[in-house]
């Protein structure tokens, strides 16, 4: 029997709307209210993430996310901080043990990465899973603090550079996976935001991070667009997993949550830049 999973388009929003809309969908999820969702979508301004356990000024040039019209907001799972811009991110919330995913987070990363590689593979780019975490490139400021430029087990490596990233947050019964695949990728400006020490200028600095950070338009003969990565993602999903997708948007009460949790937590600056919370 074939399983149904809500699909969600959201399209353009900010960064705080886009954290509390994952996170009231989890809510959702482990209490039942709703089935497994694939979200999709994309961010409006861009939007510089970072991980639950990081704070703000530690890691993050402000001044320079305010001149590039950047948003900065923390997420509720871990990792390292992220620029999302030209990029396919996606959310993957569903019970932690069901006949997909084995419970845990490195099974449940693993059945996810699964489906990433297959993606990337149906545009010829043939990924290899990263083993164990890597402590990336080494040095300090942007080459630290960038998710990118660390892979965790079962990240996608293509020619020694890291082609996905993602993070993961369990809540009673359920899991929220989310992550992106970059399509285009302007390293200068992300060395910039990410730029704490600055002490080196940003064409140099955008070179150390191209040593291990990849994204899909880097390699390819015909650029492609996120919308088709986007579809390839949703087929690659439903192929490798079994399932069907019904389009869905957010439920009244999804909404409702969402709004709460984004008033009250992602739109704050102390959630995001002291770790309040």
């Amino acid at each position: 029997m074939t399983t149904s999973w809500r699909l969600i388009r959201s399209g353009f929003l900010g960064g705080a709307e886009n954290m509390a809309v994952d996170e009231a969908l989890l809510e959702a999820v482990a209490r039942g209210l709703s089935g497994p969702v694939l979200r999709i979508y994309r961010w409006s301004p861009s939007t510089v993430t970072l991980g639950y356990s990081q704070r703000g000024s530690d890691v993050v040039n402000l001044e320079a996310c305010r001149d590039l019209g950047l948003d900065v907001v923390r997420r509720c799972t871990g990792g390292r901080a992220v620029l999302h811009e030209h990029e396919v991110t996606y959310a993957v919330i569903s019970p932690d043990r069901s006949g997909i995913f084995p419970g845990g987070i490195l099974g449940n990363y693993k059945v996810i990465a699964g489906v990433l590689r297959r993606t990337l593979e149906t545009f010829g780019v043939e990924t290899e899973m990263a083993k164990a975490r890597s402590h990336g490139s080494g040095g300090e400021g942007a080459q630290q603090s960038a998710c990118f430029t660390a892979p965790s087990s079962h990240e996608l490596l293509y020619r020694g550079c890291k082609m996905t990233g993602s993070a993961q947050k369990r809540h009673g019964s359920a899991f929220l996976q989310h992550g992106s695949i970059p399509v285009d990728l302007d390293l200068e400006r992300l060395f910039t935001a990410l730029d704490t020490r600055r002490d080196i200028a940003a064409a140099a600095g955008g070179r150390l991070l191209g040593r291990s950070i990849g994204w899909l338009n880097r390699w390819l003969e015909r650029p492609l667009t996120v919308s088709e990565v986007e579809d390839r993602l949703v087929a690659a999903c439903s192929e490798c997993w079994g399932i069907r997708f019904i389009e869905s948007e957010l439920s009244a009460e999804e909404k409702e949550r969402a709004g709460v949790l984004q008033e009250g937590k992602y739109a704050d600056a102390a959630w995001n830049l002291q770790g309040v919370g």
